[in-house]
């Protein structure tokens, strides 16, 4: 029997882990948008870029027209999290649900909606939204996933091991946390020095020449959060800067999500991502002023919508 997976949001990450896991199990998506699930039943989801073929699916805006699933994966931006964690309340008792957010807390939000195994996962996986029926997948790089309180390792290992049948690379980690952390700082820093820049993700994020150049505020606010995270007691897995600077070589500019929030005026994720780990400093006693100058001016621009 086919396992049954729910994607939760159809979005570039929501689109590229539906459509993939659509060749190896049955999958629906729920989605917020009448004529997008309309399209997705009528058109399927087509991938270009990466890997080339269109997936067969399910889509719906009712929680209650879904059958029940083995496997949800809540894919939405952290904006739309609590909304869709709320959507699943008191369904679905034997599904294990996967967040995928940025930043730190998204397990906490979907717990207070029920009591189902969690499964946290970080995706350095990227991809274009074209259309609602068509999504580009730009970076095929890995998922990485690992357990939340109680859930067990070897649940886990199964969602990698789907995963990574359906074509998509996927590693089940033990502690996802060295993980999760070294994507915080990096996510942090880059997508809040390009909301507050407008610069797309690209040189001026690694260049230390001259004194003027923005890579050495990028690096300090690297520093400040490596600082943090020992602090915590997280060893990182990977090097924030040298994520950085990987990054800014692949030959093409990259849009940071936040930057493209403020420039469409919508509410950013800075709450998960630089909130969290200005909250972490806090905790730990650990001053962080670049961190937390970045959060108060991203949440200052978006004050400035009204």
């Amino acid at each position: 029997m086919r396992v049954k997976v729910c994607i939760v949001g159809a979005g570039a990450i929501g689109s590229l882990f539906a459509a993939h896991l659509a060749k190896v199990a049955e999958v629906s998506v729920l989605t917020r948008r009448d004529d997008h699930a309309r399209a997705l039943n009528e058109e399927g989801l087509r991938v270009t870029g990466r890997h080339d073929f269109t997936a067969r699916l399910m889509a719906t805006t009712a929680a209650g027209d879904l059958a029940d699933f083995d496997l949800g994966i809540i894919a939405t931006k952290a904006t739309g999290l609590e909304a869709a964690a709320a959507s699943l309340e008191r369904r679905f008792p034997d599904a294990t649900i996967m967040t995928v957010q940025n930043g730190l807390g998204a397990e906490e939000v979907v717990r207070r909606h029920g009591d189902w195994p969690l499964v946290s996962a970080v995706t350095f996986m990227s991809g274009t939204k074209h259309s609602d029926t068509h999504v580009e997948y730009i970076l095929d790089t890995p998922t990485w996933l690992g357990p939340y309180e109680g859930t067990s390792f070897e649940r886990v290992q199964e969602i990698a091991a789907l995963l990574a049948e359906s074509g998509l690379q996927a590693e089940a980690l033990p502690d996802l946390r060295p993980a999760q952390w070294s994507k915080l700082i990096f996510n942090a820093t880059v997508n809040g020095v390009s909301a507050l820049t407008g610069l797309p993700h690209d040189e001026h994020f690694a260049a230390e020449r001259d004194d003027s150049d923005l890579g050495h505020l990028v690096h300090g606010l690297v520093e400040e959060g490596r600082r943090v995270a020992a602090a915590a007691g997280v060893a990182l897995r990977d090097d924030p800067w040298e994520m950085n600077v990987h990054a800014t070589k692949r030959g093409s500019a990259h849009y940071p999500s936040m930057l493209e929030d403020v420039e469409a005026r919508r509410p950013t994720e800075v709450e998960l991502i630089n909130g969290a780990l200005v909250r972490e400093a806090e905790r730990c006693g650990v001053d962080a002023p670049l961190h937390t100058a970045l959060y108060r001016l991203v949440k200052a621009r978006e004050a400035s919508y009204s």
